[in-house]
């Protein structure tokens, strides 16, 4: 059937944006033609954000956008723009927090609704087509604001003004005065111990996570208790931790055929998830998976490791060497299908081994969801060959051939879009990932990758001047580079030049640090703006300080400056680390679920960071024993490098083979010479 509808989104790269470029809606992309049209017929104006692999997105573009009525009243009442938050998540903050103000609560997509100046005035969700749900209908909602917007008009403006004062005034924490002891506050063993208990409390000791459904992985709260248990031995952290990532594994938010985990689970057993597939919860995991390998040498993290690797090379890897930045929850329009099974297919494809395939898949008849079956996991291999008297071996041979056979006969199947956009900040996330399963599991491919890799993002994202892009796709880079790109790029140099010695790859990190201190700070309160000061189209320069789905940059900027300072002796980059840090202690011990990277730097602080050198001719052959090894609060510089740029490598010996330096508190022990009494002491 032909399209009768092309709209101005055709033109963008978005896959979010072109999945909307033939609705009868006249949407537009945000930018100066849309905006200068509605002050021109004084034309309120519709925000509509949300993201490809948004499941209730797909279904109000179905309902509503797609509907020829409704395009109507879009059309000629309002100027309609059309924002992929992923591209612009400073433009999603902003209109996040205003429906959030507004309405309680928030999501995607996200529907709201602008004065011709771009002040929110009013918005929501999801709307249906008609009354459900206890909501008004679309179509109840555009009329309604059409006719206040005629006829109370000056209430309207009142309205987006006095929302728009609250969003700034939301936006100016930090500017408390405190005292110089408030300053210079002492993280002390007792603080973290709350903050430990305070996790603890919101933990389910029975399927892992953190509070009631929908539960998302969290893996900044399972990271602090992890190494919460490095320093304290706190063994309820490490269980609560350790138990979280288990089920994780085992559960449906896993892909158990094809490896990697979709964004969060629908229940509290992690059974049915949301099966859009993002890579920075899988960049995320696989850090916090590697951690607890370190701790564990667990073979299951291993495993799951890998495999998650393996699930975004094979579908998430561009031909140039970038990371794609989802799946789609849906395929031939039904949440899962690709994923799920019944047991006839199974049982058609495993012939005999299908019996014991279903008892531990949890395979049913009737479906284990929504008359479908999730693959999961309810019991360890070892308990259920115990309880089923089978052999451990065949077992996991039948399961292994049986996952290869289902894998195979899904490939065939109709695949779920992909979001073929390649972001900075997110691939900088998978790039640290990289090197942290290098450290743990020393396959060299890793390091290979993460070493290309960042050669692409220099390639793809950076401009001859040093300042860097956001977003990428088919050899064209555009919007500027937020806050969060730069530190989590900031953050896999770092990592980058600790699995390989490698010291330009901090120079790096210290050019971007000055000029994100340069275009980013704020100088009255230290804490860094989302956006950079030379962007003009928003009517708030936010500053992120929660640590939600993904890392807020301030927290990791803090951290990315605490490192830098030890590096290059910078003591004004330490003190202004220390100084946000202190701002959100208070809130950070009160709400670790929601500070949790603030969480693991207030640790660094109550028990130092360990600086450690490690020089001589052999350096190279004693580093991934090193980097094995679990030392969450080290910094740690190896390698021939250009001892003038760093104090930590001044005056070291090289001709030997080998020699291992550590540095707490401004006091260095004398160097080892072999591999086993440095590692009794670290």
């Amino acid at each position: 059937m032909p399209t009768i509808h092309t709209n101005r989104l055709v033109h963008e790269s978005s896959p979010y944006l072109l999945q909307h470029a033939h609705n009868p809606v006249d949407w537009y992309p945000w930018g100066e033609e849309a905006l200068s049209r509605a002050q021109k017929e004084d034309k309120p104006i519709l925000v509509s954000i949300g993201y490809a692999a948004c499941h209730w997105c797909h279904v109000m573009e179905r309902e509503s956008f797609e509907d020829e009525s409704t395009a109507q009243i879009m059309n000629q009442y309002f100027i309609n723009i059309k924002i992929d938050r992923e591209e612009r998540p400073d433009l999603d903050h902003i209109y996040m927090d205003a429906v959030q103000s507004i309405t309680g609560s928030g999501g995607w997509p996200l529907n709201v609704f602008l004065t011709p100046e771009t002040k929110p005035f009013y918005g929501g969700t999801y709307f249906p087509p008609e009354r459900a749900y206890n909501r008004a209908s679309w179509k109840e909602i555009l009329e309604g604001i059409h006719k206040a917007y005629q006829e109370k008009k000056h209430e309207i403006i009142s309205q987006a003004e006095n929302l728009t004062e609250h969003l700034q005034s939301a936006n100016s924490f930090g500017f408390q005065n405190k005292s110089n002891q408030e300053q210079n506050s002492i993280v002390t063993n007792e603080q973290l111990n709350t903050i430990t208990q305070n996790l603890l409390q919101l933990g389910d000791t029975v399927w892992g996570g953190f509070g009631k459904a929908p539960k998302f992985p969290q893996t900044f709260s399972i990271q602090f208790l992890l190494r919460q248990y490095h320093f304290t031995k706190n063994e309820a952290a490490l269980t609560q931790a350790l138990l979280s990532i288990d089920k994780m594994i085992a559960g449906g938010i896993y892909d158990q055929l094809g490896g990697g985990f979709s964004r969060y689970s629908t229940d509290n057993e992690w059974l049915a998830p949301h099966f859009e597939k993002m890579l920075y919860d899988n960049a995320l995991l696989i850090s916090v998976i590697s951690e607890a390998f370190q701790i564990t040498g667990n073979p299951i993290y291993s495993k799951t490791i890998q495999n998650c690797i393996a699930f975004i090379e094979r579908e998430l890897t561009s031909e140039e060497g970038g990371y794609f930045s989802a799946l789609d929850a849906d395929s031939e329009g039904v949440e899962g299908k690709f994923y799920t099974w019944s047991l006839s297919e199974i049982q058609e494809l495993l012939k005999d081994d299908a019996i014991i395939f279903c008892k531990y898949y949890q395979i049913e008849n009737a479906g284990n969801w929504e008359h479908t079956n999730i693959l999961w996991v309810r019991e360890s291999a070892e308990s259920f060959v115990r309880l089923n008297g089978l052999d451990l071996a065949e077992f996991e041979n039948l399961i292994e051939r049986s996952k290869k056979i289902l894998f195979e006969a899904r490939s065939n199947r109709v695949r779920p879009s992909l979001d073929d956009k390649i972001l900075l900040g997110w691939n900088a996330l998978m790039n640290t990932a990289y090197s942290k399963a290098y450290a743990a599991l020393g396959i060299d491919v890793y390091k290979e990758n993460a070493k290309s890799h960042m050669l692409f993002l220099e390639k793809s994202f950076c401009q001859p001047d040093g300042k860097w892009f956001h977003t990428y796709k088919n050899g064209l880079s555009k919007q500027s580079a937020f806050l969060d790109d730069y530190a989590y790029l900031i953050q896999a140099l770092i990592h980058l030049q600790e699995i390989t010695g490698e010291g330009s790859y901090l120079l790096k990190s210290q050019e971007l640090m000055e000029m994100a201190l340069a275009h980013f700070k704020e100088e009255k309160t230290g804490f860094f703006y989302f956006t950079h000061d030379q962007q003009n189209d928003v009517i708030i320069r936010k500053k992120e300080i929660y640590d939600g789905a993904t890392p807020s940059g301030n927290s990791i900027m803090a951290s990315n400056l605490l490192y830098l300072s030890k590096v290059f002796d910078r003591r004004e980059w330490a003190q202004l680390s220390q100084r946000l840090s202190n701002s959100l202690q208070e809130n950070t011990i009160k709400y670790p679920g929601s500070f949790g990277i603030w969480a693991s730097l207030l640790q660094l602080y109550c028990f130092e960071v360990m600086e450690i050198a490690i020089t001589g001719r052999k350096f190279e052959q004693n580093l991934q024993t090193v980097m094995k090894k679990y030392i969450p609060n080290k910094i740690i510089q190896s390698g021939e490098t250009n001892f003038s740029n760093f104090p930590l490598l001044a005056n070291r010996e090289t001709a030997i083979p080998v020699a291992f330096y550590i540095c707490k508190n401004f006091t260095c022990l004398r160097p080892f010479y072999n591999i086993v009494d440095f590692l009794a002491n670290v």
